[in-house]
């Protein structure tokens, strides 16, 4: 048998890039900022588990969508040539209908929110559904498609926070963790676009790492510090313990030095995969420090 069940099974999963962990946790993670910043943590394990079910829905057939649009593109770009619809072992068909299950999916696990908060949950999410289809577009019309990307990682923050709290009324915390996490995302995600700079150049597509060009690190830092500031804010308005604040020092320090580090290494695959992955850990330890200081 040329292609038996569980050597397709590894092509969809690589579609959905759900063999790479780190591109779930680093959306799953302003999803925690929010559930831990609310007026009423720690959250019910049953919105625990269906905003971890959903990030993994929503940005499964989101990475589908980018390969959908991207195919021919893909193809003749280094870090991505390898994807299974761009090397041929995933169909075209196939992934439409992945694409159709994962959004059901998604929409299945919107439902099963409590009454109170249903509403404004699908609300949110029939925002962000015309984003997230967009977004792979936006490298084709775009100076910054990653803005439109970080647009999409902010529903992260606005949903979790409507199903704990069947509402919007965050004030400043809400909105400066959502602000937080809209700059954290066009930091990294334009450091992750450097790796593909001189092959989209190449083929004739945008990034925010091509138009910011030489100014690409130091835009990459400020973000990281608007991140720091607004999340102290946040969190002090949250009324977060003291328990929280070596984290966020720790954190912001280790943002800049990530940032910094990025003028001494070349620009490449490597580089911004290991920028990437440290960017989760270091969300992941101001979630951390979140978490403790509302147990302790």
């Amino acid at each position: 048998m040329n292609n038996p069940l569980p050597q397709r099974i590894r092509y969809y999963f690589q579609l959905l890039r759900w063999n790479k962990p780190s591109g779930r946790l680093i959306l799953l993670i302003p999803a925690g900022w929010s559930l831990w910043l609310t007026p009423s943590p720690p959250p019910s394990l049953f919105i625990l588990g269906l905003i971890i079910l959903g990030g993994l829905f929503v940005s499964g057939a989101g990475c589908i969508a980018n390969d959908i649009w991207d195919r021919n593109f893909d193809k003749k770009v280094t870090r991505t040539k390898e994807r299974p619809l761009a090397n041929g072992k995933v169909s075209l068909k196939t992934a439409w209908i992945l694409l159709i299950l994962l959004l059901l999916l998604s929409l299945f696990i919107v439902l099963l929110i409590p009454t109170d908060s249903r509403n404004l949950c699908l609300q949110l999410a029939s925002l962000s559904l015309p984003l997230i289809l967009l977004y792979p577009s936006a490298k084709r019309w775009f100076k910054y498609p990653q803005l439109i990307l970080s647009i999409c990682w902010g529903f992260s923050v606005l949903i979790p926070w409507a199903a704990s709290e069947a509402s919007l009324e965050g004030g400043i915390t809400l909105l400066f963790c959502w602000l937080a996490t809209i700059f954290w995302t066009f930091g990294f995600d334009t450091v992750y676009a450097m790796a593909d700079e001189i092959d989209d150049k190449a083929i004739g597509l945008n990034s925010s790492a091509i138009s910011l060009g030489r100014r690409s690190i130091k835009t990459v830092s400020f973000c990281y510090f608007i991140v720091s500031f607004l999340l102290a804010i946040a969190a002090f308005k949250a009324n977060l313990g003291l328990m929280y604040w070596p984290f966020w020092l720790i954190s912001t320090l280790g943002m800049q030095r990530e940032a910094l580090l990025l003028g001494s290494r070349s620009k490449g695959i490597k580089t911004s995969s290991l920028h990437f992955s440290n960017q989760v850990r270091i969300g992941s330890l101001l979630l951390l420090g979140m978490i403790l200081s509302k147990i302790i």
